[in-house]
């Protein structure tokens, strides 16, 4: 199948063909068609997939036969839970519309809201935009959405992790009843469908790969490791591999900061992204990172919720998630479009319960890998009875225990 089989005009195709796509992913050859049918959809797809682009192009090849967007407003709104996904779609938005006549931009918080406010004013075909800094634009009139024809909620489980869902719904309420509803998810958790039921109409459900299933071409190894261990480990990981690009997942944004500032001390160019961090601080980030002058890029979670790198070679659990599902979506950013990847975890003693949670959940033991110079995790002691004695030998008679004497009852005890 080709992308001229789906039913997307000229300067859709040339514009795919630029970026050298020829074939649609499942998750496109399957929603393209239903939204340009104008379906409502329903789509559970991990990270890497191709779903960015499979509601991006049928949303332009809709917009393109209308009207322009009037003044303040915006004829298709896609939400995302982060600034960097929001960054990445709206990048996407205008890299496919290159060759047509559709305005985009993109709003989110931590950046100055006036020149939000001033790329609305003439109103735009699509808007990207995060729940909360869309909601202060609507409540200063910046935006309006009378003449909304499509509304997208991306990676909607991020949403519900997040806290989102109070934003979302006073969104919906202020949108046309009339509209075509894109809802697109990692999973169909009971939550996400309960959310569904207020959102979409009779939908098209598609589901490309199976539930919280890792990527096979993605090689997954362990090192069990002392957690003092861990950053030389981690160090010398890079050098004996010679990685050039590496994504390292920390737990909380401290540890980001800390370990940021290890790597960077042995000599490697290191960034962290995280919620503290400026979105200037966080897009510069970014970019040395896709243009190789950032070499190790560690982030949180929620930080790297959405971020879309060509072909990413490695990605490091320096600590594994509290969730489960959290660890295929990290390793879902690497071995994407038919490219190898690697998969590394680093555990140490009090994480081995959450190892075996991510071992049950994607049906597989991991590998454990060890460095010489590094000391593994000693193996659990096989139990013994604590009476034993060697082979050939009874074990010797225990001595009875003796009894405590009784606690004088005192005149404060019988009360």
């Amino acid at each position: 199948m080709s992308f001229s089989t789906l039913g997307l005009s000229a300067p859709i195709l040339d514009a795919l063909k630029e970026q050298g796509y020829t074939s649609p992913t499942p998750i496109q050859a399957q929603a393209i068609p239903a939204i340009l049918a104008g379906q409502d959809v329903m789509a559970a797809a991990q990270t890497g997939t191709g779903k960015t682009a499979g509601f991006t192009l049928p949303i332009l090849e809709r917009l393109a036969a209308g009207k322009p967007a009037g003044a303040n407003q915006a004829r298709a709104l896609i939400l995302t839970p982060t600034r960097e996904l929001a960054a990445q779609v709206a990048e996407s938005v205008a890299t496919y519309s290159k060759g047509m006549k559709l305005s985009s931009t993109v709003v989110f918080g931590g950046v100055k809201i006036n020149p939000q406010m001033m790329k609305l004013r003439r109103g735009v075909d699509i808007l990207v935009a995060t729940p909360g800094r869309l909601m202060d634009l609507y409540n200063q009139n910046a935006v309006k959405f009378s003449d909304l024809e499509v509304l997208v909620l991306d990676e909607a489980d991020r949403m519900l992790d997040m806290g989102f869902i109070h934003d979302i719904k006073k969104i919906l309420k202020i949108l046309p009843a009339k509209r075509q509803n894109l809802l697109f998810s990692a999973t169909f958790s009971n939550d996400i469908r309960k959310l569904a039921r207020g959102l979409v109409n009779n939908p098209v459900e598609i589901s490309v790969s199976p539930p919280n299933a890792a990527a096979p071409s993605v090689e997954q190894k362990v090192y069990k490791i002392e957690k003092a261990q861990k950053p030389a480990l981690l160090v010398q990981l890079i050098k004996d591999n010679n990685w050039f690009q590496v994504l390292v997942f920390t737990k909380t944004k401290h540890g980001a900061n800390k370990l940021t500032q290890q790597i960077e001390a042995s000599g490697f160019k290191a960034a962290a992204i995280h919620g503290n961090k400026s979105q200037g601080a966080r897009t510069k980030a970014l970019a040395g990172f896709k243009d190789g002058s950032v070499q190790i890029l560690v982030a949180t979670d929620i930080a790297a919720r959405g971020l879309d790198i060509d072909q990413l070679p490695q990605v490091v659990n320096y600590e594994l998630p509290n969730v489960a599902e959290d660890y295929v979506h990290r390793i879902g950013r690497t071995g994407r479009a038919g490219s190898t990847g690697h998969a590394i975890s680093l555990v140490s003693e009090d994480e081995i319960k959450l190892l075996r949670g991510i071992e049950r959940l994607i049906k597989r033991t991991l590998d454990v890998e060890t460095l010489p110079a590094f000391n593994a995790l000693p193996k659990a002691p096989a139990r013994t009875p604590s009476n034993s004695a060697p082979a050939g030998q009874k074990p010797a008679p225990r001595k009875p225990r003796a009894r405590r004497p009784a606690p004088k009852k005192t005149l404060a005890a019988d009360k």
